[in-house]
């Protein structure tokens, strides 16, 4: 399983556990983090194979997860589950993801130095083999999904325009959801936030 998944060894476990309640639910797995700290936080990103992801979906998944987790006991301490969707900037933790979101802007980071840096911000070009593309300033650059320590979209006005569309098309999105505002919207609150 790729790092990008699960990260550490207890990611890794806990994924082990959880994913297959998570598939046999339906759904995909795309992320798992335990956070530690003073009340540790488990973080689990899910959604549907064609993408997406409900409320009560994200409650179905916790109430199957916990229930094994609880059988399995993988977590020594209390902790708190929270179970969601991937988001609009979303990680991507999957080579398919790369092509799905080909031509959206993203960022990536390399465990190790490539070319004298770690990190690359551009628009995704898609996967050839086991390669992900990514057109950056200097031209298009192929990374071996492997080197990546991290990736995520993104949160461009674009980004967030397609995917109210998606939900539109989809029908998730209430009738009354008026996207001709969304620029106002975004006006409003001075736009994404940039990093």
């Amino acid at each position: 399983m790729s790092d990008l998944i699960a990260k550490t060894s207890m990611d890794r476990r806990i994924a082990e556990i959880a994913g297959p309640v998570i598939e046999d639910l339906g759904f995909e797995l795309v992320r798992v983090r335990l956070q530690g700290g003073k009340s540790p936080l488990l973080q689990i990103m899910a959604e549907r194979p064609d993408g997406g992801i409900e409320v009560d979906e994200c409650g179905e998944i916790s109430t199957a997860v916990s229930a094994v987790l609880d059988v399995e006991d993988p977590i020594l301490d209390a902790y708190t589950l929270e179970v969601s969707s991937p988001g609009i900037d979303r990680p991507l933790t999957r080579l398919k993801d790369f092509d799905t979101f080909e031509g959206y802007e993203a960022k990536l980071e390399t465990h190790d130095l490539i070319d004298g840096r770690k990190r690359f911000k551009g628009v995704l070009a898609g996967v050839e083999g086991s390669e992900v593309l990514i057109n950056i300033e200097e031209g298009t650059v192929g990374l071996q999904f492997d080197w990546l320590a991290d990736a995520k979209l993104v949160l461009t006005d674009e980004l967030i325009r397609e995917m109210l569309k998606a939900r539109k098309d989809a029908g998730t999105e209430p009738d009354d959801f008026d996207q001709s505002r969304f620029d106002e919207i975004l006006a409003d609150d001075g736009g994404p936030e940039e990093e």
